[in-house]
């Protein structure tokens, strides 16, 4: 089995991406800061072949400041999946921290781009993330859509430009970042990826701390559409993109049914509280208050289709977001 370097592994993504490689038979190089097993535990699966999994794990260093790589690494992968960068929504959006959240991106794939021109390598393709912060509010585009601009009746497709807003132009330096290895002959592969859902980390958790008190909070209206998707649906999008050759270019990873934030937010609530519950709205102003420019993107508004990656075979096991929430609170 192909041997597969990711970064960003120890993040919730990576670490359950990490797991089903594994459980796969994959050999995984997991590439951080640290370079040790100490960083991250992620599980004791087995590989197909019933083989320990952990005999197939290890762990590199690399220094994004310094662009600096574990040599070995390159030369032993034969994909890279490139998660690493800096948590969008895990602090308050100032100057400083949106640099480091830009620099997180553009420079780690500065580095991916150097180390794959320096290290002889048999590196047959890269899987690069990205994210739907690439597309503007809904409000960009009619009922009719317009194929020319990347809009139709399913919301944004991959042809859309991106937004001119922080986010819209961090998604555009991003990917132009890690374009340069298709120079090299590398299979490229970006997935926007949409909200992702997942117990260990990330959207879903926040949604889950008011319902401890038996409250469900819908952010503003609640009626901005929120295009989401499983971590598992990802973790396995990733897996495909390796497998399937004809995979080239951008695809939005999202699940085909966006649903808006106060649908999402009741249907937890059901799941998690049964019929007891209070729901409120939490106003857009007190957003603005708490969050800041970061408020901007919790009250967008962004239907994203997923057409071209069902297009390209990719069944999904969580479509909905009932089977989706169904599954994560049973296992929460």
């Amino acid at each position: 089995m192909a041997t597969i370097m990711i970064t960003g592994g120890t993040g919730t993504v990576g670490k359950r991406l990490t797991e089903w490689l594994l459980s796969k038979g994959y050999s995984v190089i997991i590439v951080g800061r640290g370079g040790s097993a100490k960083e991250s535990s992620t599980g004791k699966p087995s590989t197909s072949s019933g083989e320990p999994a952990q005999t197939k794990l290890r762990y590199a260093q690399w220094n994004i400041d310094a662009q600096t790589i574990d040599e070995s690494a390159i030369q032993q992968a034969d994909y890279i999946i490139h998660l690493a960068g800096a948590g969008v929504a895990d602090k308050r959006w100032s100057d400083a921290r949106k640099k480091e959240i830009a620099d997180s991106r553009i420079n780690s794939c500065a580095l991916i781009v150097k180390a794959l021109s320096s290290f002889p390598n048999n590196v047959k393709g890269v899987i690069s993330a990205s994210a739907i912060g690439w597309y503007g509010p809904d409000n960009q585009h009619n009922d009719e859509g317009n194929a020319s601009t990347g809009l139709d009746k399913r919301g944004f497709t991959e042809a859309a430009n991106p937004y001119p807003d922080f986010l819209g132009n961090t998604c555009k330096a991003w990917e132009d970042s890690i374009a340069p290895v298709k120079a090299f002959g590398k299979r490229l592969v970006i997935l926007r990826t949409g909200i992702v859902l997942s117990n260990q980390g990330g959207a879903l958790v926040e949604f889950k701390k008011p319902l401890l008190f038996k409250t469900a909070a819908i952010l503003g209206s609640g009626k901005q559409m929120i295009s989401w998707i499983h971590v598992d649906d990802l973790c396995n999008q990733y897996i495909y993109a390796i497998e399937n050759e004809q995979m080239n270019g951008v695809y939005n990873a999202v699940a085909p049914h966006p649903v808006s934030n106060q649908t999402l937010t009741i249907e937890l609530a059901k799941k998690i509280c049964g019929s007891f519950y209070i729901p409120f709205y939490v106003p857009a102003f007190v957003l603005k208050i708490a969050l800041g420019e970061m408020s901007i993107e919790v009250l967008k508004s962004a239907t994203v289709s997923s057409h071209k990656i069902e297009a390209a075979g990719f069944q999904f096991q969580y479509p909905a977001i009932s089977d989706a929430l169904t599954q994560l609170t049973k296992t929460t």
